[in-house]
């Protein structure tokens, strides 16, 4: 059974730029992870305009970060997953996160929702337009 990814990007606020928000069947990946407070990557850093992005993913795994907690990743941690690609199987596991949190389990995605998922979340880019203000 594969888990369903979502990718949302909130608009800037007073104190950050654009985040992302990921859910994975239906939970909020960094509050569960992290807890409230927590904030995803930045939007301009993980859906970047030219290239692949970091959320890509390869047969060749590597480590994302996908959040980190209200007091900064510098000071706890960053919740950070190795991602790889197995055929038609994207995975997120191996999850390292903020000290005093407990893991994650593996997550494992179909390949083409993933893929269109992401392809969404990259074209969609009225976030752009918001101003923090």
């Amino acid at each position: 059974m594969f888990n369903r990814l979502e990718i949302s990007v909130l608009p800037p606020g007073p104190r950050w730029a654009a985040l992302l928000q990921f859910r994975i069947d239906g939970e909020e990946l960094v509050t569960e992870a992290v807890g409230e407070g927590g904030r995803g990557p930045f939007a301009e850093e993980a859906l970047p305009a030219r290239g692949p992005g970091p959320l890509w993913v390869t047969g060749e795994g590597r480590r994302v970060v996908l959040g980190e907690p209200e007091c900064t990743g510098g000071c706890c941690g960053h919740l950070s997953a190795f991602v790889q690609r197995h055929g038609g199987i994207v995975e997120w596991s191996d999850w390292q996160v903020p000290r005093g949190r407990a893991g994650l389990p593996a997550f494992h995605f179909d390949a083409g929702q993933y893929d269109a998922e992401l392809t969404r979340a990259l074209t969609d880019r009225r976030w752009q337009t918001f101003r923090s203000g």
